[in-house]
């Protein structure tokens, strides 16, 4: 499989592309005036506790206050029970108000941006990320990804690291760790390095907590080029081009510090077509902004994203098949799991997704389109959980969410129909004018009315209402005058007494 990183830096916007066999999968945004949270450590403090919610909300310097709930505290160790930190030992879990008091100062870390009206979610278990490694300053636990198979590259990463971890990080006894995929094959000199680094920047950590006052913060997660390479940067991305200088030489001392055997992947690219006309990148996108994704078969999904859920329905549309009904909508329901699991990882989507394949009678079939979606999944870095398919069709499914969706970053409501993704008929505002006239000339006195709408409202009132409009003025007793405003929007009227 062919995959390369495509970095483009603006001065105000940086976006990071993933491309695989020539086709997006994954794209990233990070604006100077909106940069992220996620991973940022903050010294912040308790502005209200909610027992109701077992939770409160901490004040860490941003707009809003940040969320965090009893279940990502930390609770205090009881004395004589060996590395115990998130229990008491005895099945009493304690409440909100035993953990934490109004005013008190906490150190916090981001694990979800700001979505929507919400506030970041915060979690006081502290973790810093390096190339093969996270750090768990107050856990004493090694644990290693799931994504890493083999038991005796599982045995060989513990025996590395166990002398490693069983030495104190300055500052730290006996932190713990986790071996991230990346880790996988990776020599213990490597790993010793990352031990070390970590050591270094929890350090860095702690004196900066000593000196913070509250709503500071006091560790920042790395700029979006650095940490998409050090997340994604591995012996199958064969290039990383990026169009800005000064980036790329940013790009190349970290890749020479942390991946030194990667450092030949690293191009600059100075053509002068833009990089993301080049690879398709900006035209992907844009489609990823509309709901409907055509399929090559001919049949296409169509994705909602709402509050509450992520759906995405699956029609055959103009494809008819060769054979019989069932193995046209099981094709197509093989080829809408594939297009699915890359629209999520492209769309950024989150929480809670039901997609509705196709009815399907063959049990079989509906294993296999399983099976695809689940396959589809495997190279996503969000956590993914899919349950099986219902007898309606319906497949619910899980992503972890830590940022906003990729729509939800590039656009906003729309100002003519306030989101809904509809706007009122010319002819409903038009009996909505009508009651409004009504109802002013009952509650004040005018000679005569101004009604200011859109074009296409006055259109439709003088030519298939004019009679309705003369029965109104003989009702009223008062003559109404009609005036298009070109700037109006289909559903804004004025009703205007003269």
């Amino acid at each position: 499989m062919s995959e390369e990183i495509l970095i483009n830096v603006t001065p105000r916007e940086t976006r990071v592309g993933i491309v695989e066999n020539g086709m997006l999968q994954e794209v990233h945004v990070e604006r100077a005036s909106r940069r992220g949270y996620v991973g940022n450590i903050y010294k912040g403090r308790v502005q209200r506790v909610m027992p109701g919610m077992q939770a409160v909300f901490v004040d860490i310097g941003l707009d809003r206050a940040a969320f965090l709930h009893a279940s990502d505290i930390i609770r205090p160790a009881i004395p004589g029970v060996e590395g115990e930190t998130n229990g008491n030992g005895n099945g009493h879990a304690p409440s909100i108000s035993e953990l934490v008091h109004e005013g008190q100062e906490i150190v916090v870390q981001v694990v979800k941006d700001p979505i929507s009206t919400k506030g970041a979610r915060l979690s006081t278990h502290l973790s810093i990320p390096s190339r093969y490694l996270v750090l768990l300053p107050h856990a004493r636990t090694l644990g290693i990804s799931a994504r890493i198979e083999d038991e005796a590259e599982r045995q060989r990463l513990k025996d590395i690291l166990n002398p490693l971890i069983g030495e104190d990080v300055p500052g730290t006894p006996h932190p713990g760790f986790i071996v991230r995929t990346n880790a996988e094959g990776q020599s213990a000199e490597a790993l010793a390095f990352d031990v070390a680094y970590l050591g270094k920047v929890w350090r860095v950590v702690q004196e900066n907590i000593a000196r913070a006052r509250m709503g500071e913060r006091v560790y920042e997660e790395l700029s979006l080029p650095l940490r998409s390479l050090r997340d994604a940067l591995n012996e199958t991305i064969e290039k990383v081009r990026v169009d800005s200088r000064e980036t790329f030489e940013k790009v190349v001392k970290f890749v020479h510090k942390f991946m030194p055997s990667l450092d030949d992947r690293i191009e600059h690219y100075d053509g002068e077509r833009p990089i993301f006309d080049l690879y398709g990148v900006e035209d992907e996108i844009q489609r990823a902004l509309k709901k409907e994704v055509p399929l090559k078969s001919g049949g296409y999904l169509i994705v909602d994203q709402t509050e509450a859920m992520t759906t995405i329905d699956v029609n055959t549309g103009g494809y008819l098949g060769t054979r019989n009904l069932e193995e046209t909508v099981y094709r197509t329901n093989l080829e809408a799991a594939q297009a699915a699991a890359r629209q999520l990882r492209l769309r950024n989507l989150g929480g809670i997704i039901i997609i509705d394949f196709i009815d399907m009678t063959d049990e079989e079939h509906r294993r296999q389109v399983i099976r695809m979606l689940e396959k589809g999944l495997a190279r996503d870095h969000a956590k993914t959980t899919v349950y099986p398919m219902s007898a309606l069709g319906l497949v619910e499914m899980t992503r972890k969410r830590t940022t906003e969706s990729l729509e939800r970053q590039l656009c906003e409501p729309c100002p003519a129909c306030a989101g809904r993704g509809t706007l009122k008929t010319a002819e409903t505002v038009t009996y909505e004018i009508f009651r409004e006239i009504t109802r002013a000339v009952r509650q004040f006195n005018a000679a005569k009315l101004l009604v200011m709408a859109s074009p296409a409202v006055v259109n439709r009132i003088l030519e298939e209402e004019s009679a309705a409009v003369a029965e109104l003025e003989e009702f009223i007793s008062k003559s109404i005058r009609f005036q298009a405003e070109e700037h109006y929007s289909q559903e804004q009227f004025d009703v205007v007494l003269l």
